[in-house]
């Protein structure tokens, strides 16, 4: 049988997280390719000029995840410009640096509030509209810290975790209804999120470099219209981070 892909220039996606680092850059090449892109961001000026500097196919709309009126009229906006939504990147997050003793309970709550919390609430309030359009996906960003341990982020290796189980789940709920759910899972990318972050922390992996918040979003472009047969599938972008550790030898 012929398999389908999916044209970007058929593409209806909302992106949250979308004003800078991945999910700006996932705006950017899928607006690029024809798609009608939807950028969400609490960063109003940023995701303004960036909705603006990348045409009308695209609109920016505040959003904060850890809100499910926000989500809702989000959903309700987005269906109404572009007549239907079939992709959502449940992209947004933040950072605590933090061990377990040294992370404050409400620092904590709030990483998971935004984290998969967010992400949940997009799951949810997403999947009856990618019904209505007969089918779709929705891509979580999880991380290299959802598929192994890091010191000094409780928070964030907590939420990231919980991402990749709550995909699994959504993957079985919705693949009967049409929708893939897959999870996507960078490595240390160079963005806002990691500026702070020394060349020590990449010097190890097999690709010793901090990626690129493009080679995220061509993964994601990728699994939206080509990944036709993958749901509840993991996919990273890490230098080969999880694979395994470049050991420095010495004669």
């Amino acid at each position: 049988m012929a398999i389908e892909t999916i044209p970007p220039k058929d593409i209806c996606i909302l992106v949250t997280g979308g004003a800078r680092g991945i999910g700006a850059a996932t705006a950017r090449l899928l607006a690029e390719g024809g798609a009608q892109v939807m950028i969400a961001d609490v960063l109003d000026d940023e995701g303004e000029a960036l909705a603006e500097a990348l045409g009308d196919r695209v609109v920016y709309r505040h959003l904060d995840v850890t809100r499910e009126a926000d989500w809702r009229a989000a959903v309700d906006e987005a269906v109404k410009r572009f007549g239907r939504l079939n992709a959502v990147f449940n992209n947004a997050g933040i950072l605590a640096v933090a061990g377990v003793e040294d992370c404050a309970p409400d620092e904590f709550r709030k990483v998971i509030d935004v984290n998969l919390f967010g992400v949940f609430l997009g799951l949810h309030v997403a999947a009856p509209a990618l019904r209505k359009s007969g089918g779709g996906v929705i891509v979580n960003t999880s991380s290299t810290a959802g598929l192994q341990g890091y010191g000094s982020l409780a928070a964030y290796v907590s939420s990231k975790w919980g991402v990749r189980g709550l995909t699994k789940a959504a993957a079985l709920d919705l693949a009967g209804e049409g929708i893939r759910v897959v999870s996507v899972h960078p490595g240390p990318v160079a963005t806002p999120m990691t500026k702070d972050f020394s060349d020590e922390t990449v010097a190890n992996q097999p690709m010793p470099r901090f990626g690129e918040p493009e080679e995220v979003a061509r993964m994601v472009r990728f699994i939206v219209s080509e990944a036709t047969f993958s749901t509840g599938s993991e996919f990273t972008v890490d230098g080969g981070a999880v694979t395994g550790q470049v050991l420095p030898l010495h004669d």
